[in-house]
This record gives C-alpha cells, sequence and structure tokens, in this order.
C-alpha cells in the first residue's frame, strides 16, 4: 500500500474503517477516505465483531462517477466490490478472502465454539456467493502475489491473472562478512504461523533459536521451549538487517501466501529453512538459495535442519535471487499491467 500510495501520491485511498490514531503519522499526510463502517461504535477495537458488514461497506462504494482513469484495489477481504462501471479495474490480490473460501480450516485455526460456526455457515455462504458475483465484472482484471494465490483466483473466481510479486526493499540490507550459529524467525506468533514445529525441533536439538515478533500464542510456546530458544520480542524495524545478515539460517514453517522474511533474509545473504508450499516455493530456489521441509512436522523440519549445509549456500546468489522481488520491480510490472487493463477495458468497451 505504501508503494501504490508513493507511486499515485494525488490518488485518494479508500477503506472500510481508518484507526487515525492508531496508525504510522505519516499515513496522516494520505487522502483516506473510510466508508460509514467507521462510525460504528467501538470499531477500532472490536472490528471483529462487525465482519459482515465488511462487503456491504464496499457494496455500496461507487466511483463509478468519480473520473478515475484506472481504480486499484489491494484486496484480502472485500475491497475488489467496489462498483468501478466503465473504469478499469486492477485487483491486486494478496488473497481470496480466507475466511470465506477456507471457513473450516479459519474456525478450526481460531478454536471458534461449535456453535459459533454453525451460526456463521449461513453469513459464510452468502458472502461467498457475493464475492464470487462482484469477482466477475468484465472491468475487473486479477494481478497475484504468488502462484498459491494466482491458483486460488482460479479455483474460486474462476479468473485468470498475472502474478506480480510484492515489493521488497532489498537496498536497506547487506550482507555481512561472517555469520554467527543461531538461527532465526520473524514473524507473529499465531497458531498458522506453526512457530510451534520450530520450538520443538530446536529444544530437541539443543541448537540456538532466536525468535522476533509477539502474539497471543507467545506464553503457549515459551512453555514448549528449552533453554537455547530465546524469544527477542518486538524488535525495531532498524534492528531487523543486522539480525537477519548474522543468522546461520532463517526458518520460515508456516505456509503463506507469499512471506516477505524470506526475500528479507535472502537480500541480507542467508538461506532459508521454508515448508515447501504457498509462497516459499516462488521465493526460494531448492538447494541455491535455501530448502524445503515437505510435511507440517517436526520430523519433517528436523531432517531438514540436520541435513541442510548453510555454508554452502552462497550468500552473494541469495541477494541476487532477493533482487527479483526489488520495489523497482515492482513499479515497473505494475506500470506495465496498469496499461495494459486500461487498453484491454477500452477495447472490450469499443465492442
Amino acid at each position: 500500500m505504501e508503494q501504490l500510495v508513493d507511486m499515485f501520491p494525488s490518488a485518494p485511498l479508500y477503506t472500510s474503517m481508518y484507526w487515525r490514531t492508531g496508525m504510522p503519522a505519516s499515513y496522516r499526510q494520505w487522502d483516506i477516505r473510510p466508508s460509514w463502517m467507521d462510525k460504528l461504535p467501538g470499531i477500532y477495537r472490536r472490528h471483529q465483531w462487525y465482519f459482515p458488514l465488511y462487503a456491504l461497506a464496499f457494496a455500496c462504494l461507487d466511483v463509478s462517477q468519480a473520473g478515475y482513469d484506472v481504480v486499484i484495489s489491494n484486496k484480502s477481504g472485500f475491497c475488489h466490490g467496489t462498483y468501478t462501471g466503465a473504469t478499469p479495474h486492477l485487483c491486486y490480490c494478496l488473497a481470496p478472502t480466507r475466511y470465506v473460501w477456507e471457513f473450516e480450516a479459519y474456525a478450526a485455526r481460531e478454536q471458534l465454539p461449535a456453535a459459533v460456526k454453525v451460526l456463521l455457515r449461513p453469513v459464510i455462504a452468502l458472502l461467498r456467493r457475493w464475492d464470487y458475483r462482484v469477482a466477475q465484472r468484465t472491468t475487473t482484471q486479477f494481478v497475484a502475489i504468488s502462484r498459491e494465490i494466482q491458483s486460488r483466483i482460479s479455483q474460486y473466481y474462476g479468473r485468470e491473472s498475472t502474478i506480480i510479486y510484492p515489493p521488497v526493499d532489498v537496498a536497506r540490507y547487506t550482507l555481512a562478512p561472517r555469520h554467527e550459529d543461531y538461527y532465526l524467525i520473524v514473524s507473529r506468533l499465531i497458531p498458522y504461523k506453526r512457530i510451534d514445529l520450530a520450538v520443538r525441533v530446536f529444544t530437541e536439538l539443543g541448537w540456538p533459536l532466536r525468535i522476533v515478533g509477539k502474539g497471543r500464542d507467545r506464553e503457549s510456546l515459551e512453555r514448549l521451549a528449552g533453554p537455547t530458544v530465546e524469544f527477542l520480542g518486538y524488535v525495531p524495524d532498524a534492528d531487523l538487517p543486522d539480525l537477519l545478515s548474522h543468522c546461520k539460517a532463517f526458518v520460515f514453517p508456516g505456509r503463506e501466501d507469499f512471506g516477505l522474511t524470506p526475500v528479507e533474509a535472502q537480500a541480507a545473504g542467508r538461506p532459508v529453512i521454508a515448508f515447501g508450499a504457498g509462497g516459499a516455493l516462488d521465493s526460494v530456489i531448492e538447494g541455491e538459495t535455501g530448502t524445503f521441509f515437505q510435511e507440517p512436522t517436526v520430523e519433517s523440519l528436523r531432517e531438514a535442519v540436520l541435513t541442510f549445509d548453510a555454508n554452502s549456500v552462497s550468500p552473494l546468489a541469495c541477494r541476487a535471487n532477493a533482487e527479483r522481488f526489488s520495489a523497482t520491480r515492482f513499479r515497473h510490472d505494475l506500470t506495465a499491467i496498469i496499461a495494459h487493463v486500461s487498453d484491454t477495458v477500452g477495447e472490450q468497451l469499443n465492442d
């Protein structure tokens, strides 16, 4: 989003809600236009209670007469449902709405009570029908952030898409002359990230693992951890490049739609041990910039950690691979696809 605003500084930004004081100070210079949801009681602290209204907020948003050359939606929820009429609409799809299309997995992950799941299923079915219908508009062109998301766009929406990888500020990372012996994780500490796998493995092996991040799973993970697993909590953004460049290898145990941190680790010259699914398949090259473990189990990750020789990986190869995901490449590819979308919609209208 920051890259998009920087590319198009005069364009307004529409959103369902905007907690001004909870956002970075730089955002306050932007032209941010929240929906009517922004006035709902307790919306900033209890936004989950209002999730059935998210789709309605964007269904009510009509920008077809605003005179825009193109509308870009940055979607993991429902913002692609904005009505643009004949205006070309580029949907940069971070993911088809997870709790709509993968409700059972989402409910299990969040440990929703059985009664709540029963009550939510009719709402989810309604949202799924709406989500599919608005994705069929002919002026909308989809862009996916990875092959994983490209596959889901095809599966859930029946639409083709182009891949443009998310931007990483590669320039802020440098290669260190030598690394230390610790392994590193940078992540929110929540269930689907599967940090528990790494905690168990490195506790069993007695090898050093540093974990950066906070989240509701921290206490339970600390109970699993042995003395070689260190929880660093929140680490200032300015300190992350040094931590990344000096780790032996970066560990990425969850399945992500894309995952920026493996790219950041490679930008710092360090290899990645990742679960072989999701966006990691786009960003990590087996044997060249890291390795994969194939099952989300302690045994599979342990085998990968024991057999992977981090010292055999060239830091320069990691850095070169990370350059494929630079902000410069993102801007170039996005500019090209915007021109293509505008031309395509123009041809459709002429026909």
